[in-house]
């Protein structure tokens, strides 16, 4: 089976994502978590552990926010505001991250969302559950 890019990235252009998988959009059920700081966002997660994110930041625009366990980073477009992906590494060191189901290009294709509660999990359970589910990523 071969390789499908999917893209999207912020509003203005300045962080944007190439994310590889075997699956197409709508084969995906993006993760709506239920904790205060994602229900604001209305962010919802996508990620393939058996795929690769790539996270680009054209002009320094990307920032962090930490929140919750402080493991991992909520990474923001500095010029538009769009939450665009959360990253952590896992517990050999490699950075994992899932991207927000608003950004992508074509986020129509997506399937319905779910619902999740990792702020119910403690946080050492939090990372093994990232690790397993969160996509091989890198910064560019």
């Amino acid at each position: 089976m071969s390789t499908l890019r999917h893209d999207g990235g912020c509003h203005c252009g300045a962080v944007r994502w190439s994310f590889e998988s075997r699956l197409p959009l709508p084969q995906f059920a993006p993760r709506a978590c239920d904790c205060d700081f994602c229900t604001r966002h209305r962010a919802a997660w996508v990620s393939d552990a058996d795929g690769s994110l790539q996270l680009r930041d054209a002009d320094g625009q990307m920032r962090r926010y930490r929140q919750g366990s402080g493991q991992a980073d909520f990474m923001f477009c500095g010029r538009c505001g769009v939450l665009v992906g959360v990253v952590c590494p896992d517990d050999h060191g490699m950075l994992r991250g899932a991207v927000n189901r608003n950004g992508f290009d074509e986020r129509h294709l997506l399937g319905d969302e779910v619902v999740a509660s990792p702020q119910r999990l403690a946080p050492e359970a939090k990372r093994t559950r990232w690790s397993q589910l969160w996509t091989p990523t890198r910064l560019a």
